[in-house]
């Protein structure tokens, strides 16, 4: 072809050195990472800078000189000859050549670019348009607030991202898609950054009331700065309208949810161990916890001696009880004085044994029998063995006071796993102790304050003592002292930290407020079955976490939240609290907000009913537990803005199957009787690139601004933008955790390069092409329909992989396609786009399919790389599809149904022939290793198939005519015979192809001479006396196009 041609192949596509060809069309796909055709590595052997300003973009482009199929050296760039030394003449038939043209350039300029796309978008309403469509259904995507405290991190880049894809494919499809965002904007976290923010001195002076003022101006300040940051990763949502935890009509909507609950005998308050943390001074959910790897607690093996047995113990245990002692194992040595009991379990075995070190004797589970000798470095000898049963209500003395225990029956939780297989019980600081305490009547000691220090009940030693300090190394000191100690050695185990402080909590007995999951389990439980889950694990992981949840503690002792509107007798500490001040309470948050709990007298907080009694009763200080709050969101913005209900989606980390989906469904199923959502998707968490978990002391920290903005230094942390954020998060499978970086960045954005170059050259290839033009599918090629059919499963694959939400199956569709598309039907049809005559009817069924192609690839990538896809869209060099104003508006394009009605077994002759054309090129690329050849375009191919129904097929004359062009050659011959094929060839091949079985192909040099235009060797050369460098082809082309046009033959050479 014309040099010109083949400059603007390797300038404006970048297209790599050599093609290398293999033998099966799979190895043809496989090559998409590294030998896409115009947009892989470039060589470096020469460097020419140009400058274009009318046809593919008006910024500089470099362009490297290059060898491949049909071309030599860039030199020929702009129509020149010559063998790159001195001054190279002019060719003179580049002007008859059409080449690419568009308006979308190659460099995305991402940076600058993408706000204004979004400025552009806004302008125009494009998002509320959709948004108030009235033909489609609606589809409600609940999004789970994001905490009000800091800025984003790539975690929340991956969730808010993973919700525009489903959101935008959704409006893409006719949807009625109005996505509200949210912040958590109560809590601790908040309150502890307004204290860090001031002297000791003016947090003395601080009430609560300036508290939740100074708070909320926090919080209001960083969603105003976290907002930005979302709408930069092109996030559609009503960004003006957002909703906050903060907000009066959020916050009496969660208190009509606490009222429902409440009337519904769900809410109660009593005495129960709860976790507690002693930095934060406040009661904490299971959600609010975490547990660090290399906790370490002193673990610690203590006697309790028998003081009395009761009559209905069995004689011969009896006997053996007498001066016997209990051995109990403890990892809350601070619990001691707590103690109320000794566990075990009804049906397992406990032996008395003789310690042969001492002569003491001890019970403990026969089971763990030699584990505790050896802990103990002595020899246990059982004496007797008896069930758990015949242990209960046997008393032991307290080693710190004067009062005796039982031994009582527990449950299924004592077992011979660990420790000696008696529990040392203290109903004031664990769930199973409190339990199983509640059942004999056992007293609920506590000797704990809010600050995790041992109050006076503890003794006049331990008063005032850490409980996970010097508390904890003082109880171990007095039973050492009593003789009790055993056995003392660090363990190292799972152990829950406060989620804020990250400081150890503890369980404590305090009066607090509580949800009865109890009361709603079962049918939360079957809400549960009802639900999709992404990933279907998900069911898995979250049904245990509901089934096994004790009762939910609401209550937290802050001051920034939403409060609990109760009353407390100033004498009795009796709790007013009823419907009517509950309903009274939230009327008055619905235009004051919950600052009016601080603001106005008890008289005016309490119903008509009930204001006598102001004067007799205190307003409560407890406020809500924050997953309250945001477990509340689907009354507080989904019903309440209108939206459908239930949800037809929530989305989050994993994590939020014991956090955000587990208090929605709570709250939802106690108050309505249903869950609120129809469908849970999850994703995992983002490492870096070695898999580990990001740190800034690790220096592993990636920022999503730095990935789309750009570092300091530019040179070093370039920006990339948004699309390429958005296509990592499109790339990888959030099912489980993923990894990002660097490296990680540079790969998707080269990924991102060439799927923009391959869509610049079909837009550019459609220049003169309009619509009306189109070539109706019957007249179609047969090429051209294998094409639209490949497209058509392509499309297929796209539509099912974005309604399941697998984001990487898309991309990995469209990436192979795309490969698809560069290595084969775009290599192929440039002659016939380049060369061929303008209103050819193979060239207009050539971009009649490169139209439709387009249009599906730009729809395709729309939900994940907008930006790019409007782009694209608004650069379509023809009107609008639907003369929609947004690739958005216009939707998803249909996929007529004849694409899919080609026959079978034509679909199996061209799968064939291009698994022959990789043998062909593999054959063509020997032969250019041994200097047989330079372009392919010097070549001869002879081919021979043994399967004569493929022969047949290869021989119709529209294929027939085209063979050439599909190998990209000078001349085809298929002959009879595998001899014939190969006579005379240093280079051949013989494979056995599928469909077109025995293969043979022959190299050879094609005959004749080079056409001066399109670079293929004819033997009728020259026959037209006012072109005698042109072939029989571009002849007639170039006399229609340009009649007074005469080259005259080159000068022979002397």
């Amino acid at each position: 072809m014309l040099a010109t041609t083949r400059f603007v192949e390797r300038a404006m596509m970048q297209r790599c050195a050599t093609r290398r060809a293999t033998t099966t069309r799979s190895a043809t796909r496989a090559r998409a990472a590294t030998t896409t055709r115009w947009t892989t590595t470039r060589a470096t052997t020469t460097k020419t800078t140009t400058t274009t300003t009318t046809r593919w973009t008006t910024t500089t482009t470099t362009t490297t000189t290059t060898t491949r199929r049909g071309a030599t050296v860039a030199g020929r760039a702009r129509g020149e000859g010559g063998d790159g030394k001195g001054k190279k003449e002019k060719n003179a038939y580049g002007a008859t050549v059409r080449l690419p043209q568009t308006t979308f350039e190659m460099r995305a300029n991402s940076v600058q670019k993408e706000p204004k796309m979004q400025a552009w978008w806004a302008e125009r309403g494009v998002y509320e348009r959709l948004r108030a469509r009235e033909d489609g259904a609606a589809f409600t995507l609940h999004d789970g607030p994001p905490y009000a405290n800091g800025d984003l991190h790539i975690g929340h880049a991956l969730n808010k991202i993973l919700k525009d894809f489903v959101n935008r494919w959704e409006m893409m499809n006719g949807k009625r898609v109005r996505y509200v965002p949210g912040w958590d904007c109560h809590g601790l976290p908040i309150e502890l950054k307004v204290l860090q923010s001031m002297d000791a001195e003016a947090r003395k002076a601080l009430t609560p009331i300036k508290l939740r003022y100074k708070a909320k101006a926090f919080a209001m300040k960083t969603v105003a700065s976290q907002r930005e940051q979302f709408k930069r990763y092109g996030i559609w949502a009503d960004w003006d309208e957002p909703y906050m935890t903060l907000l009066p009509e959020y916050e009496a909507a969660q208190l009509e949810v606490f009222g429902k609950m409440f009337l519904n005998g769900h809410i109660y308050r009593g005495e129960k161990p709860v976790h507690w943390s002693p930095s934060s001074m406040t009661a904490l959910a299971e959600a609010e916890l975490e547990y660090p790897e290399g906790h370490v607690s002193q673990s610690i093996y203590v006697q309790f001696p028998v003081s009395d047995v009761p009559e209905s113990t069995p004689s011969e245990l009896k006997a053996l009880l007498d001066g016997a002692s209990l051995a109990v194992w403890t990892t809350t040595p601070w619990t001691m004085p707590a103690n109320a009991a000794v566990a075990v379990n009804a049906k397992l075995d406990y032996s008395v044994c003789r310690v042969e070190s001492t002569g003491a004797t001890l019970v403990v589970a026969e089971g763990l029998r030699e584990a505790v000798a050896s802990k103990l470095e002595t020899t246990l000898t059982t004496l007797g063995t008896f069930k758990g049963q015949d242990f209960e209500n046997v008393q032991y003395q307290h080693p710190f006071y004067e009062r005796k225990s039982p031994v009582i029956i527990g449950g299924e939780y004592i077992t011979t796993e660990a420790g000696t297989g008696l529990v040392h019980t203290a109903p004031g600081h664990g769930q199973d102790d409190y339990i199983s305490g509640m059942k004999y009547g056992l007293p609920l000691y506590s000797p704990v304050d809010n600050a995790g220090l041992f109050t006076a009940e503890a003794g006049s030693d331990l008063e005032g003592k850490d409980v996970l300090g010097d508390g904890n190394v003082l109880c171990i000191e007095k039973l050492t002292s009593a003789g009790a100690l055993l056995k003392q050695e660090a363990y190292n185990h799972k152990y829950p930290y406060d989620w804020r402080t990250k400081k150890p909590t503890i369980f404590r007995a305090t009066e607090q407020w509580f949800a009865s999951v109890e009361g709603f389990r079962e049918k939360a439980l079957s809400e549960l079955d009802k639900l999709e889950f992404i990933p279907e694990s998900g069911s898995k992981r979250m049904r245990p976490m509901v089934s096994g949840r004790a009762d939910w503690c609401i209550s937290r002792q802050r001051a920034w939240g939403v409060p609990i509107p109760a009353f407390y007798h100033k004498d009795t500490n009796e709790v007013l609290m009823d419907e009517s001040i509950i309903t009274h309470f939230t009327e008055i948050v619905r235009t004051r907000g919950t600052d009016a709990w601080w603001e106005l007298e008890v008289e005016d907080l309490l119903p008509e009913q009930h204001k006598a009694k102001a004067n007799d009763y205190v307003r409560g200080s407890d406020t809500m537990d924050v997953w309250f709050d945001s477990g509340s969101s689907w009354a507080g913005v989904v019903q309440s803005r209108g939206l459908s209900f239930p949800a037809d989606m929530y989305l989050e980390g994993s994590d939020q199957h014991r956090g955000w989906f587990q208090s929605s469904l709570l709250t939802g199923v106690a108050s309505t009787g249903q869950a609120p959502y129809k469908k849970i998707l999850t994703h995992g968490f983002v490492l870096d690139e070695k898999g580990y978990k990001m740190s800034k002391s690790l220096g592993n920290v990636i920022d999503p601004r730095t990935v789309i903005e750009g570092g300091k230094n530019q040179k070093t942390e370039p920006g990339y933008g948004a699309d390429t954020l958005r296509l990592w998060v499109a790339s990888t499978d959030y099912t489980g955790d993923v990894s990002i970086g660097m490296n990680i960045i540079k790969q998707t954005s080269e990924a991102y390069r060439k799927l923009r170059g391959t869509i610049r050259f079909l837009m550019g290839v459609l220049d003169d092409f309009k619509p009306t033009e189109g070539v109706a599918y019957e007249s179609l090629p047969a090429f051209e329909k294998y094409i639209l059919s490949r497209l058509d499963a392509t499309m297929q694959e796209i539509e099912t992989s974005y309604k399941s939400h697998e984001y990487s199956r898309v991309v990995a569709a469209i990436t192979s396609f795309t490969t698809f598309l560069s290595n084969v039907y775009l290599d192929v049809s440039k002659d016939k786009l380049y060369i061929g005559e303008q209103n050819d009817i193979k060239r207009r069924a050539c971009q009649t399919v490169v139209s439709a192609i387009v249009e599906r690839l730009i729809a395709a990538i729309a939900p994940l790389t907008p930006h790019m896809a409007e782009e694209a869209f608004q650069a379509l060099p023809y009107d609008k599809p639907g003369d929609a104003i947004s690739v958005f508006i216009a939707g998803w394009p249909s996929r007529p149904s004849t694409w899919a009605s080609i026959d079978a077994d034509e679909v199996k002759f061209w799968d064939s022939f291009l698994e022959i054309r990789d043998t062909v090129n593999k054959v063509l690329e020997d032969s250019r290793n041994a200097k047989l050849l330079g372009a392919s375009l010097e070549a001869k191919i002879t081919l021979h198939c043994s399967d004569a129904d493929f022969v047949a097929r290869l021989n119709r004359e529209e294929i027939a005519r085209d063979l050439r062009y599909l190998f990209i050659v000078s001349q085809v011959e298929v002959v009879t015979s595998s001899d014939a094929a190969t006579a005379g060839c240093d280079f051949k091949s013989i494979v056995d192809v599928p469909g077109a079985g025995t293969v043979s192909v022959g190299v050879a040099r094609a005959s004749g001479a080079k056409c001066a235009r399109c670079w293929n060797f004819s033997n009728l050369v020259g026959v037209d006396a006012k072109h005698a460098t042109l072939c029989e082809r571009c002849v007639p082309i170039v006399n229609a196009s340009h009649p007074d046009l005469v080259v005259a033959a080159p000068a022979p050479a002397s």
